[in-house]
């Protein structure tokens, strides 16, 4: 969607709708018969993909979420973390499962899956069942207790909060991890600056958070660039960094990956 019909609608207070429609849109156009993969897990129908990964190409979604759980197992297993010693792990912007699914099969961790999509959480529960879900509103809280989880991933969420939205997701996400667990988030950062306008790049450069679309948050159209003095400052408060990758989001290309402890 262009910039120009993008603000029209901002400033006629239909952006949400209108972008909900070109996802309908590009859900439509996606090639008919929806598949079991070879993994025997259901695909999920196209609008879903859609809102997940911004295409309704089915192979892309699993490969995209293949890579996304191949690259938290490589992060955490670099900072000493096996996933097979975890005890619990939550997938934070769950989604329909793109990343969630590759956990089945597996003993340990128990998974769970947390998402404000009511539809996507609802395929999850019916197609998943290894993994608990629930849904989230916009804004915290979870549905879960105090310290529940060893590690918290959030794979491509950041990227579409307000600084507001963020920083309080932050400090939930860092509510139900335990002492000494892990939290690991992608961002959109060095990579995406060629993408702002010189006074957004400006911004960045000063190490301040840049939003786009801030009325459509929780939506891939509302686009957060976070530069690298942010992510270890503000988005990091409350934890140690253990690893920030530029470009390591192998299944959300071109993010960074940050991995944090629970101090």
């Amino acid at each position: 969607m262009k910039t120009g019909i993008l603000r029209l609608l901002q400033r006629a207070r239909l952006l949400g709708p209108a972008f909900r429609a070109y996802e309908t849109l590009q859900a439509r156009r996606a090639p008919g018969g929806e598949r079991t993969a070879a993994d025997g897990v259901p695909v999920p129908p196209a609008q879903l993909r859609v809102r997940v990964a911004g295409t309704a190409d089915p192979a892309w979604f699993l490969e995209g979420g293949r890579l996304g759980a191949e690259a938290v197992r490589e992060v955490l297993g670099r900072a000493g973390v096996r996933l097979d010693e975890v005890g619990s792990m939550l997938d934070f912007g769950c989604g329909c499962g793109r990343v969630t699914r590759w956990w089945a099969g597996l003993e340990r961790p128990a998974v769970s899956g947390s998402d404000h999509d009511t539809a996507a959480v609802a395929w999850c529960r019916a197609n998943l069942s290894f993994a608990r879900f629930e849904t989230n509103e916009l804004a915290p809280p979870l549905a879960f207790g105090d310290g529940a989880f060893d590690v918290v991933y959030a794979l491509s969420v950041f990227t579409h909060l307000t600084e507001e939205l963020g920083l309080a997701w932050r400090d939930e996400l860092r509510r139900v991890i335990r002492p000494g667990g892990h939290l690991l988030l992608s961002v959109h950062g060095e990579h995406y600056r060629d993408r702002l306008g010189p006074d957004e790049a400006a911004r960045f450069d000063r190490g301040e958070l840049v939003v786009r679309w801030e009325s459509v948050a929780g939506t891939n159209l509302c686009s957060a660039f976070h530069p690298e003095a942010y992510v270890r400052g503000a988005l990091a408060d409350g934890f140690d960094v253990v690893a920030f990758e530029p470009e390591g989001a192998q299944g959300n290309p071109h993010q960074d990956l940050l991995l944090l402890r629970k101090t």
